[in-house]
């Protein structure tokens, strides 16, 4: 293992994480009263989450749906629970600030395969599982090459590249190139959903 990946990689995170927290505390105190106003208690998202090694989290992001429900007392599909206010924080980014918090905590890095369900670990390849080598990120390689418009075998065959390549000259790239991915607000979400499709298993061929 390298020395980036042992050691300069965390120091990188916290090198950018303290002072983004610090400098963007205005932002998410504001970002959090409007979904107060708007969505209603709680203001955070809260669920676990796999990480590294399949090690269980609790990752942190601000709401951006509903609880409506329907008549048996079920939620609502995604697609009729997101809001158009939730729609303007996933188009900035700014429902992940609150993840930055996951990324001090050390459950997470600035780059890495985006952390899935629980519920698809059992789903996984041998080789798929192997995105859990390192810590999952709030953007990586598939985000900046086609998000949530990718298919589900495109996004793994991205996330195991990244981790055969980990090095701060990729993740310094990623980083940038996520910068104007996210003024584009490109990928946000696949098409007909909210966000993405359920990943059903390794002969699943619809898109995330």
């Amino acid at each position: 293992m390298s020395f980036y990946r042992r050691i300069g990689k965390r120091a990188l995170d916290l090198s950018l994480t303290v002072p983004a927290l610090l400098v963007l505390a205005p932002v998410g105190a504001a970002v959090g009263a409007l979904a107060r106003m708007k969505l209603g208690a709680p203001v955070l998202f809260r669920q676990d989450r796999p990480g590294r090694d399949d090690e269980i989290f609790e990752l942190i992001k601000f709401r951006t749906m509903s609880t409506e429900r329907d008549s048996t007392g079920e939620l609502l599909p995604d697609d009729r629970r997101l809001t158009s206010f939730g729609k303007a924080l996933r188009g900035a980014s700014l429902d992940e600030l609150p993840t930055l918090w996951n990324v001090v905590r050390g459950d997470m890095s600035l780059v890495g395969p985006r952390p899935l369900l629980v519920q698809y670990l059992d789903r996984y390849t041998p080789e798929q599982r192997r995105r859990h080598e390192v810590r999952p990120g709030i953007t990586g390689w598939a985000q900046i090459n086609g998000r949530n418009a990718l298919t589900w075998d495109e996004k793994f065959d991205f996330d195991l590249w990244y981790v055969e390549n980990v090095s701060l000259r990729t993740d310094l790239a990623i980083l940038l190139r996520t910068i104007a991915q996210v003024l584009g607000q490109s990928g946000i979400s696949a098409e007909g959903h909210a966000t993405m499709p359920e990943f059903m298993g390794s002969d699943d061929e619809s898109t995330e």
